[in-house]
């Protein structure tokens, strides 16, 4: 069990869960967490919830149930030059965020244009498709409220590994271990040895990381025993897992590139 879980989602995501805040924070407390990070899609994931939804959770409670919050989003990575679906006014007012690329929302010139939309990313030219998902990863990093890249470990997007990593320990943003991408059968393929060498490059840099459940809904909140367990198999020392940080420590990181 995760003390400290960052990328869950709500009902407000449109998809996966009609659980609600509350009903998170209550998962959270009888699991026995410390901070719960609620982290909902941005607005061009189909379904989710609009701008004005991030903007109303600076005045959200920071406690529910007996467990503390840090609200943030999860945005989308738009096209190659990292633009987000969230704009900066918005982000300057959230805890943290994380920066991923989804289908259909990102849009790379290498990828045939059907491709986004049936999810396999069809390409004539592999080297030129890794190349523009790698760009698209640095420019969003270079954003200074990106905390976290999440789920870097998608066989749909290849990258240059140590591109990324470089990147990451250059802007202080720390890649996601996320629990979804390692399931049995992951939509987002057989991410494993994508990952591992990703924390094996982190871990040589004495780059921290984030371990994520990727929660829609209560009932995963704070479950990542696969994300946990790759990274202890790496070797990952718990002084380098954000996730075990104290909670005050772990909140002024966040801040420090605001």
């Amino acid at each position: 069990m995760l003390p400290i879980d960052l990328h869950t989602h709500t009902t407000a995501s449109g998809h996966g869960t009609t659980d609600t805040i509350a009903d998170l924070a209550k998962s959270a407390r009888r699991k026995g967490m410390v901070l719960l990070g609620v982290s909902d899609h941005g607005p061009a994931t189909p379904g989710s919830c609009q701008e004005s939804y991030f903007r109303g959770l600076a005045m959200a409670p920071r406690n529910r149930a007996g467990i503390r919050l840090s609200y943030g989003a999860e945005a989308n990575i738009m096209d190659v030059s990292g633009t987000l679906d969230l704009d900066a006014a918005t982000l300057k007012g959230l805890d943290y965020c994380i920066a991923s690329i989804h289908p259909p929302t990102f849009q790379n010139p290498a990828y045939h244009k059907e491709s986004f939309w049936n999810g396999r990313q069809v390409t004539d030219d592999p080297d030129a498709a890794r190349a523009y998902n790698t760009e698209a990863y640095i420019h969003a990093m270079e954003n200074p409220y990106v905390n976290f890249i999440g789920h870097p470990d998608d066989v749909r997007y290849p990258v240059d590994h140590e591109r990324l990593v470089k990147a990451a320990v250059l802007h202080q943003v720390y890649l996601e271990v996320n629990e979804a991408s390692l399931a049995p059968g992951s939509f987002r393929g057989d991410t494993r040895p994508i990952m591992k060498k990703l924390l094996e490059l982190c871990l040589s840099y004495r780059h921290p990381i984030l371990l994520s459940s990727d929660s829609h809904g209560a009932a995963g909140v704070g479950e990542a025993p696969l994300a946990e367990g790759l990274a202890m198999e790496v070797g990952y020392p718990r002084s380098l897992l954000l996730n075990y940080l104290p909670v005050q420590e772990l909140e002024r990181l966040l801040k420090a590139r605001r």
